[in-house]
């Protein structure tokens, strides 16, 4: 196959795209723009919460006049994967769940909710220092991944727009 037939199949490829109202997220008139700055994300109380509240702020900006509050409540459990002959575990999975809603400041209703769900894992073996900077790590690292497929929920929620 050609260069140029295989360009017509790209061109082409991309036309039906734009045909079906395919649009970037952060694009002028995307999802993403109903989220810019307009999200507050309720004042975390654990060191889950706020490395998940600092990933989200981080994507959307700190919102000046919030028109949404999210209400993430996040839930983490360890699980032992790996076990030596000792019986003593070496390697561990982060399991973390964040059920989340978030709610219009102008009418309080609940325009979407729902949870997403991941994990990470994490070495046993070493210091105990170097275990607790690893399930630190696993930590940070499980918050990053729940607060990417968060957000990619709420850009796919049909959210009202500001007029």
């Amino acid at each position: 196959m050609s260069w140029c037939n295989r360009r017509f199949f790209l061109i082409s490829g991309l036309s039906l795209l734009a045909g079906c109202g395919f649009a970037p997220a952060y694009g002028p008139g995307g999802a993403g723009s109903a989220l810019m700055g307009q999200v507050v994300v309720e004042a975390p109380d654990t060191r889950a919460t706020y490395l998940l509240t600092q990933e989200i702020e981080t994507r959307l900006g700190s919102p000046a006049n919030p028109r949404f509050a999210l209400i993430p409540v996040v839930a983490l459990t360890t699980q032992a994967m790996a076990i030596n002959r000792n019986n003593v575990a070496s390697r561990f999975n982060l399991l973390g769940t964040v059920a989340y809603s978030l709610r219009d400041l102008e009418t309080g209703a609940v325009v979407t909710s729902g949870d997403v769900t991941s994990f990470t894992g994490f070495s046993a073996t070493g210091t105990t220092v170097a275990v607790q900077a690893a399930e630190r790590d696993a930590e940070a690292r499980l918050m990053a991944i729940l607060s990417d497929q968060l957000l990619t929920r709420l850009l796919a929620a049909d959210l009202p727009r500001s007029e």
